[in-house]
């Protein structure tokens, strides 16, 4: 399995670097779709399909198919002598190279000193904390069907734990859809 892992941890970063590295937008706009797939497949392996099937439905079609469109209403009317033809690729710059790697570097620490994936000792998956306490799983998987009445424990998180937080990410999704509607109506009519 930790080979399988490696593998899509290389193809993601090599779509990754090659979406920013190529010239066609097109092209890149299709080869981050390889990458949110891909992503998505890195999610299916940790356990989390609600966020694998997010990552493959927003990112590899919504986003695709609104960046496609974006590319369709912009590039109308500019004439093919004012688009440079280039090469396959992008020259690299170097400042935004830099700003990546000064965020990219503290991360991948930060990440190495994550506990193991399935350590039974991990806060995450364990009940209590070494001083006895209990930590938020600990509290979830003990109170959660008895104090909300649902049957389906995610169910319950979602609604009545994190009601707010998901009544947000709805918000943010709609003021995002409703943003995109108004900005291709204006292209339309323009």
């Amino acid at each position: 399995m930790i080979l399988v892992e490696l593998v899509l941890v290389v193809f993601v970063f090599l779509t990754a670097v090659l979406v920013a590295l190529l010239e066609d937008i097109v092209g890149a706009i299709a080869t981050f779709a390889v990458f949110s797939l891909g992503l998505g497949l890195l999610w299916v392996l940790l356990a989390a399909p609600d966020v694998a099937l997010a990552e493959a439905a927003v990112g590899g079609g919504i986003l695709s198919v609104l960046y496609v469109l974006a590319v369709i209403l912009t590039s109308r009317g500019v004439p093919a002598a004012d688009r440079e033809e280039a090469g396959l690729f992008r020259s690299i710059n170097f400042r935004a190279l830099a700003v990546i790697v000064a965020l990219a570097v503290p991360l991948l620490i930060a990440i190495n000193g994550l506990p193991d994936v399935g350590d039974p000792t991990a806060p995450a998956v364990s009940e209590t904390y070494p001083d006895g306490s209990l930590t938020p799983y600990g509290y979830y998987v003990g109170h959660t069907l008895e104090e909300t009445g649902l049957s389906n424990a995610v169910a319950a998180v979602l609604v009545v734990y994190r009601g707010l937080d998901t009544f947000g990410e709805a918000v943010v999704v709609f003021t995002a859809a409703v943003g995109v509607l108004i900005v291709l109506e204006r292209e339309v009519l323009t």
